[in-house]
């Protein structure tokens, strides 16, 4: 099992060098300008902007994150000189997004491919196979443009992860994270200029397991549907030690990774119990940054006050700051759970129940709103063990310590549906019938194209308050049938989250999507809500950023890429926004004076 040499785990080294700006001798943290600066080769700032005064916060955490992330610029053996790091660092490029976007030459991509099969001479370690380019740089999920990369590396250990990143810094090569490709959201879409795709899907290792603390240590290639099946077969042994079986909670796609689902900052059916993955089930996670050194996020205890959390500083990153290559997981106990279907007049009139049955605080593991034209497809594709009525409907998922508890959560969310005028409630009567009733929902993606023949699907997600949900949903489905297409709906409605999967069999179709996906996700932020619930923003939700987050926001995760990552080396073109054509309006109000 590989282990950090003790200096490096946990290491934050601090370098307050001086450097040369504008004539003038001065610490590195008091270099930063506003936001609205653009570097010139003259070094003379234009006039500031109206928008300078409104980055300032920005700009000031951005000297802080700059002196103390420990970045090293006058350390660094690459050729660049630490004047040219330190103002990439901590001042808007002339981009359009204010990060760099000059890499290096064809030439130095050649060379650098070059020094990677030196470094790694065994068989499957470095290839430019055009099959192997194809997969890395497209994907069956989503219908973003596809781009390949020049180079796939398959690293086995930090260190390997080391001298990749290393070998990418030296050429300005940019560097992209692949692991389990269910992104739906173009995130590892490779740069036009080419880049270095590094794929971890063979750093896929359980680690340790650590029953008595409830957590795991895995590296980011491991798929959590593996490990909670592990775990599963452990828990058969541990049931006889008198310990209760454990699992690991956050449930998106099966065939998403560890490291993935930190990236991107996941969820999944589970949520409206255990919440996502910005809560706390990643306790730490060991990080290769972009000058090549290694950190730990922080130790494994449970629970930590020392400082800011830098573990989730890389939870939502997308891979655009560090390259994950170890994790540790907190799991829960995994307790008796139970499967029930209930159908409902209409949307609002689920939602209503939903929100009562939350207030009651009864044992629910998962509770999903399905649309009619769900259950439809759910009768076509002809795997569900029943014929459902085509109406709205709710699945739940009920968790308890005993039989007596589900019943009970079971007697109680009948009475309260039925109160909201829900009607053929329907409850498994063994392990396999609930078995086959979830089945019914997991099978979304597969049952809704059985409503089209030779169809595709674009499936997409945003979030609003709860109490939003009907209108959103409502105003979504009307927005559907005007345009003529055919979709399903799934949310989970317990916290505001809904998938679309919205039908296509031409790219006339794909066209008038795109267009209702964008008019979902404004709908979506006028309801005080979010542009992706859980998918992540890769290419595909970058430019609903501003309005969003608003102006400030945005303009400090950018300073904070550009401390740690100044040649905007890793992942570059995900996440962070170009500047919009009209300026955004700030999310939070400014004191008048």
């Amino acid at each position: 099992m590989m282990r950090l040499p003790k200096s490096a785990v946990g290491r934050t080294a601090v370098n307050f060098q001086r450097v040369q700006v504008n004539g003038l001798r001065s610490p590195k943290f008091t270099t930063l300008r506003p936001q609205s600066v653009r570097y010139s080769s003259s070094n003379t700032p234009p006039p500031p902007s109206p928008q300078a005064s409104s980055s300032l916060l920005a700009v000031a955490i951005g000297s802080i994150v700059s002196a103390c992330l420990g970045y090293g610029f006058a350390s660094s053996r690459s050729s660049q000189s630490v004047d040219e790091l330190t103002l990439l660092s901590t001042i808007p490029a002339n981009s359009d997004s204010g990060l760099n976007e000059h890499y290096g030459s064809p030439a130095d991509f050649k060379r650098a491919i070059e020094e990677l099969k030196s470094t790694f001479p065994e068989e499957d370690i470095v290839t430019t196979d055009e099959d192997e380019l194809h997969v890395h740089g497209n994907s069956v999920n989503d219908y973003h443009p596809g781009s390949l990369p020049s180079v796939v590396v398959f690293p086995r250990s930090t260190e390997d992860v080391v001298k990749i990143v290393k070998i990418s810094r030296k050429y300005r090569m940019p560097i992209i994270p692949y692991s389990g490709a269910t992104s739906l959201e173009g995130h590892y879409r490779a740069p036009a200029s080419g880049s270095i795709c590094v794929d971890m899907s063979g750093m896929d290792k359980i680690l340790e397991i650590h029953e008595a603390d409830s957590d795991l240590v895995c590296q980011p290639g491991a798929r959590w549907a593996d490990i909670n099946a592990t775990l599963k077969e452990k828990g058969k042994l541990i049931r006889l030690s008198g310990w209760i079986p454990l699992f690991f909670p956050l449930d998106p796609a099966p065939g998403a990774t560890i490291g993935g689902m930190v990236s991107t900052g996941c969820s999944g059916t589970n949520a409206v119990r255990y919440g996502t993955a910005k809560a706390e089930w990643f306790l730490n996670v060991t990080v290769v940054l972009p000058n090549g050194e290694v950190i730990k996020t922080r130790r494994r205890s449970r629970k930590s006050s020392a400082g800011f959390d830098t573990t989730k500083l890389f939870i939502g990153a997308e891979g655009t700051l560090g390259i994950i290559t170890e994790v540790t997981i907190r799991l829960t106990p995994l307790l008796p759970t139970n499967v029930a279907l209930c159908h409902f007049p209409d949307v609002k009139k689920a939602t209503e129940a939903v929100a009562d049955i939350m207030n009651q605080g009864v044992g629910i593991q998962c509770v999903e709103l399905v649309d009619d034209d769900f259950m439809k497809s759910t009768n076509l594709y002809g795997m569900s063990q029943r014929k459902w009525p085509e109406k709205d409907s709710l699945f739940f998922k009920f968790q308890g310590p005993s039989e007596t508890s589900l019943k009970e959560t079971a007697r109680t969310v009948k009475k309260i549906s039925e109160k909201h005028g829900g009607f053929g409630f329907t409850l498994a009567g063994s392990e396999k019938e609930a078995n086959d009733l979830w089945a019914d929902r997991k099978n979304a993606l597969y049952s809704g194209l059985a409503l089209v023949e030779g169809c595709k699907g674009w499936s997409t997600d945003v979030c609003v308050p709860v109490s939003r949900l009907p209108d959103l949903v409502y105003e979504t489905k009307k927005d559907i049938t005007q345009s003529g297409l055919v979709s399903t709906i799934v949310g989970h409605v317990g916290d505001g989250n809904f998938h679309a999967l919205l039908l296509f069999t031409n790219d006339d179709e794909l066209a008038h999507i795109r267009e209702i996906v964008h008019r979902m996700v404004k709908r979506a932020i006028a309801m005080d809500g979010t542009c992706t619930g859980e998918h992540g923003v890769g290419i595909g939700k970058r430019e609903y950023l501003y309005e969003e987050l608003g102006e400030g926001t945005v303009e400090l995760m950018k300073t904070v890429k550009r401390a740690i990552d100044p040649l905007n080396l890793f992942n570059p073109g995900k996440l962070y926004p170009s500047r919009p054509e009209h300026e955004p309006k700030p999310i939070a109000s400014t004191p008048s004076s």
